[in-house]
């Protein structure tokens, strides 16, 4: 057994070892040394990459975001400050720190000039994603931190640090803090600092982890007792960083587990031939979750509503509410544009089935009518059949010829006042007609 260890020891050091093609001690100190400052033509080209990147952000552009992580240098004072920690070198931490801090102001400011002048201010998913960091952005972090400092121990450097950049994505959160400052929106601000601070410090304590395994030359302490503390500190603050991003990874789990759950109910549960869901909304909070559901078409009982609610502990939502609001009455909650969606969405995808005995007029093609028809069906299914022509008319007070639209239909109960208002109202948005007359006929 002790050979079987000795073997697989082995090939172990003799795969995975990081002092073949390692650089001279010296050598690596001094070049991360060189990349700590922020003046000249480093600092300029912060600045630019800042700007490429709020660009980016503000486009949604993932192509021009990577780019300018390909640009910029924040990378150099983060590895620093790990370099002088790994080697006890805290003149080298001070400078490090000190041109991060700066790097990082001149980021936000730059950044937030600029989303102070840009005519958009809608925050797409590029600049929302590194609002809410979790425990995978550590995991990033770390894991590229280490590639990225093994890489910079190697004599022939290559295309890893680049690599690393895109991966740990130190620029777009600064900028995105730009963007929640220039917004009033301190969620954005905080958030998307979070996430910055979590690269930073992952990337650094992996800087430090991988020097001490490579053994670099330390600076001896004068006092061991110091070096006790400046470990302890340095464990006392990755826990601190780690700790909100384990919460925040443990809520988006669960809100992910709850948005499949309520997906797969309202799929499996609300098939009804005549009844569609219009708008679902759901709230996840932790304890008190909620579906809101707007329906149209036939209304469905208070049994059926407490039997799907009853349904719901079969998709682990026992604790979760179902609130339905149903009914062409509820005006408050039905958006048109909203309803034609969802319906042609149901179309397309379903292949709903349309009403027969439908006229078609010249000015209506075949896919026309049948979407019209499909959408006829859902919003009022007492109609059967419908005519829609534009004719001609001419006024006597003045004898000009005006045009209007007729909407002529069958239906099998009489349709209220308030249904025929709504029928108007959505057939002249639907159409795009200004002046419509409704006629109705009643077959029995």
């Amino acid at each position: 057994m002790n050979r079987i260890f000795r073997l697989l020891r082995q090939w172990l050091h003799r795969y995975f070892n990081l002092d073949d093609d390692k650089a001279e001690s010296e050598e690596i100190i001094t070049a991360i040394t060189k990349g700590i400052y922020f003046k000249g033509v480093n600092l300029w080209t912060l600045v630019f990459a800042i700007f490429i990147a709020s660009i980016g952000l503000n486009v949604n552009a993932t192509a021009v975001i990577i780019g300018a992580m390909l640009i910029s240098p924040l990378m150099g004072p983060i590895m620093g400050v790990g370099l002088g920690i790994g080697i006890n070198d805290f003149e080298l931490v001070k400078k490090g720190a000190y041109n991060l801090l700066v790097a990082t102001i001149i980021s936000i400011l730059t950044s937030t000039i600029y989303f102070s002048v840009t005519p958009l201010h809608e925050a797409n998913s590029e600049l929302l994603a590194r609002t809410t960091p979790t425990i995978w952005d550590v995991f990033i972090a770390f894991v590229g931190g280490l590639a990225g400092i093994v890489a910079g121990t190697r004599k022939e450097k290559t295309n890893v640090i680049p690599g690393v950049a895109i991966a740990t994505a130190l620029m777009p959160p600064l900028c995105t803090a730009g963007f929640g400052l220039a917004n009033g929106n301190w969620y954005y601000f905080l958030g998307a600092l979070y996430l910055f601070s979590i690269n930073s410090v992952f990337i650094c304590f992996a800087t430090i982890l991988i020097v001490r395994y490579l053994h670099f030359p330390k600076k001896s302490f004068q006092d061991p007792a110091r070096e006790k503390k400046v470990a302890r500190y340095i464990w006392i603050v990755v826990i601190i960083t780690i700790i909100p991003s384990i919460y925040l990874a443990y809520r988006i789990v669960n809100r992910s587990i709850f948005m499949a759950n309520a997906n797969n109910f309202l799929k499996n549960e609300f098939n009804f031939k005549n009844t569609q869901v219009v708008n679902k909304t759901f709230a996840y909070n932790g304890k008190n979750n909620r579906i809101e559901l707007l329906l149209i078409g036939e209304e469905l009982e208070n049994t059926t509503i407490d039997t799907l609610s009853a349904h719901m502990k079969n998709y682990h939502l026992g604790q979760c509410e179902l609130v339905v609001k149903q009914g062409l009455n509820a005006k408050q909650e039905i958006d048109f544009s909203q309803i034609k969606a969802s319906i042609l969405e149901d179309v397309f995808r379903q292949q709903a089935i349309t009403t027969p005995a439908v006229t078609k007029t010249p000015a209506h093609d075949t896919a026309i009518t049948n979407t019209l028809t499909s959408e006829l069906k859902t919003l009022f299914p007492s109609i059967t059949a419908y005519s829609i022509s534009n004719n001609a008319f001419v006024r006597i007070a003045d004898n000009n010829r005006d045009t209007a639209t007729y909407f002529v239909a069958r239906t099998k109960r009489p349709l209220n006042r308030q249904d025929k208002n709504k029928l108007q109202q959505w057939l002249q948005a639907r159409l795009s007609k200004d002046t419509l007359l409704l006629s109705m006929e009643i077959v029995r």
